[in-house]
């Protein structure tokens, strides 16, 4: 896909969120302990910018890697797959949309939610667009040093690309620290959970913060890859069952359990399809990157609904066969759980599906 070019995030934006003269005074937090999610995020990124790995493009030939990448950081870290999914989805909506591409030491968010209720707001001003506003669920608050934003403008919804005032984790820095964010600053108390508490995800408040624009009006939810990213979050969803499933099959086979062995041929079934439809969806994203046939929305719809069912399947099995055991004394497998029952709520249940039964009646299914 042939890239143009756009302004880079000019200096005044990578240094922080406003001009100290605009500051209205000391704004400061205190750095939490990095956490271990956040510590595998930095490294896995690093470890791209050195070369060291390498997360093939959607579209490009090898999105079945691409996938299995974001599954297998999942299957260790759900948390840290959260903020690795932003950061490849970052570099690749940057790639589509002719932006500047990622360098090193920099770790990027795409904080796109839009939940009812006041939102995020830009404007033009002579010196550039500005941001204001509350943006939610912007996960790596307080680690990712760069962000891709949409923001509601006089002329449409634009996604624009900012720098946080986050410092990523340098490594002189102690949990004393003070962080000045002048202009994006973490909103107390706005991330209480439990399930993905480590994915750092609370509320932001944007106050006159420079930004680039990225793309045309609407342009980040009308290029093809917004559904190819979809598809990578379920490959998300879809290593978190399996780190969840991991105790159930260690168990299989060590008793004689003709119900323990059904629930791992349920589990069984239910990972066996989500990684088929991944696979499949792969091979015809890279069939098709440019979405030529339209058929990438109905594919996501499907994919990402199919996942979501396979995972609540694999918890509840899961469940079922072990009991309260794991759950109360194997910290692990405590957290896997937690943190996949709340990633897969972003699939939007029976909203998700009456959109894809939209597409089918349409006639948009081919196999219907």
């Amino acid at each position: 896909m042939q890239q143009q070019t756009s302004p880079r995030i000019p200096s005044r934006v990578r240094a922080s969120g406003r001009g100290a003269a605009d500051d209205p005074g000391p704004l400061a937090e205190t750095v939490p302990p990095p956490s271990a999610a956040a510590e595998r995020f930095l490294r896995y990124v690093d470890a791209q910018a050195a070369g060291a790995a390498d997360c093939p493009l959607p579209g490009s030939g090898r999105t079945d890697a691409r996938f299995e990448q974001l599954s297998a950081v999942a299957r260790e870290d759900l948390c840290a797959a959260r903020l690795v999914e932003g950061h490849l989805d970052a570099v690749a909506i940057l790639a589509e949309l002719g932006g500047e591409p990622v360098r090193p030491g920099e770790y990027w968010a795409v904080w796109a939610a839009e939940p009812p209720g006041p939102g995020l707001t830009g404007t033009r001003t002579p010196h550039g667009w500005i941001l204001n506003g509350v943006k939610k669920y912007c996960s790596g608050a307080r680690t990712c040093t760069h962000a891709l934003v949409t923001a509601s403008t006089e002329d449409g919804r634009r996604l624009f690309a900012v720098r946080t005032g986050a410092p990523g984790l340098p490594p002189d820095r102690s949990e004393t620290d003070p962080v000045t964010r002048p202009g994006c600053r973490p909103v107390p108390g706005t991330w209480q959970a439990v399930g993905m508490a480590a994915s750092d995800s609370p509320d932001i408040r944007f106050t006159e913060v420079p930004a680039v624009p990225v793309g045309d009006v609407e342009g980040y939810v009308r290029r093809p890859g917004f559904h190819h990213g979809g598809v990578g979050v379920a490959a998300c969803w879809y290593g978190g069952a399996q780190a969840v499933a991991r105790i159930l099959f260690e168990r299989a086979g060590k008793h004689d359990d003709p119900f323990g062995d059904a629930h791992a041929g349920a589990v069984d079934l239910r990972l066996h399809a989500a990684g088929t439809v991944l696979q499949r969806a792969a091979a015809e994203i890279d069939t098709d990157p440019l979405d030529r046939s339209g058929t990438a929305r109905l594919r996501a719809l499907r994919v990402r609904s199919l996942v979501a069912e396979a995972c609540a399947g694999v918890l509840d099995h899961v469940g079922r066969a072990t009991g309260a055991g794991p759950l109360c004394h194997d910290e692990r497998h405590a957290r896997a759980t937690a943190d996949l029952a709340v990633y897969i709520r972003q699939h939007h249940a029976e909203r998700d599906l009456a959109a894809l039964g939209a597409e089918v009646a349409r006639g948009t299914g081919a196999d219907r």
